[in-house]
Order: structure tokens, then C-alpha cells, then sequence
């Protein structure tokens, strides 16, 4: 399974955000420890705000935080929401689908099997988990200052 670049951006997002609980963070410092585009980084980050992963604060001395404790995410709930109902092949999608096998193929319901226990497997697996006592994480979770 293949996921998208914007969960792979996520996932990033938080784990920074993660590492760094004790102030708000922007998005600048963010795009450049985590070789984001800001652009990209921007959808990221309303899309994990209105789905309650994020809090974040405009103005002058805004950023972000987590919304929730490091703890309270598990990441198949973050991958889930931001995969969102994206076929894993050609078969699962309601309008694109041209398979002529999709009535009697086997595969197709292995493949969903499949599917369902990656996301159980994320259940697993919390926020917090890949970031505490992850000391070369946090060293590279570091933001960046001259002379660096």
C-alpha cells in the first residue's frame, strides 16, 4: 500500500509538532526541518486543524500545537481522515472503475482485507509513541538557526 503525500506530510507535521509541545510552532520552521513546501503545508495544516489534530493561532505571534495530547492520536484515525476514501486500485472506485472482474474477483476482497488490517495495525499506534524517547528524531526535529 502506497499512501499519499499529503498523509506523509501529516504525519510530519505532527511528529514536529509533537517534539515541540512547549510553544506554539510555525509553519516556516516546519517547511524547512521537514523539507515541506509551505504550500503544500498550508492545506496540511487546515485540513488537521478542522479535524481537531491541530490548534492553531493567527497573527503576529501565532503558529500551532497539537490539539490533543501526543497520546490522544493514533495514527491509522490520522491516516483514515486523510486518506479519506481513496481507492487502493482501479476496482474499488465507483465511477472510474472499468474492470470487467470486479463482480466475481477474489483479489478485490483480499485486497480490502488487506487494507483494513494496515489501519489496525496504525490503531496501534500512537503520536506519541514515535516521538518519545526518540532521541535522533527529536535531534533532526531541531528547527534551524544560523551557524547550524
Amino acid at each position: 500500500m502506497r499512501i499519499t503525500k499529503r498523509t506523509n506530510i501529516a504525519v510530519r507535521l505532527l511528529m514536529y509538532c509533537a517534539a515541540h509541545t512547549d510553544r506554539l510552532v510555525t509553519k516556516s520552521e516546519i517547511a524547512e526541518v521537514c523539507n515541506i513546501s509551505e504550500n503544500h503545508l498550508a492545506q496540511v495544516i487546515n485540513q488537521l486543524s478542522q479535524l481537531n489534530f491541530l490548534s492553531t493561532q493567527r497573527g503576529r505571534n501565532g503558529g500551532m500545537s497539537l490539539a490533543r495530547t501526543a497520546d490522544q492520536i493514533r495514527i491509522g484515525e490520522v491516516f483514515r481522515h486523510i486518506e479519506g476514501n481513496l481507492p487502493i486500485a482501479e476496482c474499488f472506485a465507483d465511477v472510474d472503475n472499468t474492470c470487467p472482474l470486479t463482480d466475481a474477483c477474489r483479489l478485490r476482497v483480499a485486497l480490502s482485507d488487506a487494507a483494513q488490517a494496515f489501519y489496525a495495525s496504525l490503531d496501534e499506534i500512537t503520536l506519541d509513541a514515535l516521538v518519545c524517547d526518540n532521541a535522533d528524531l527529536l535531534k533532526i526535529l531541531q528547527p534551524v538557526t544560523c551557524g547550524r
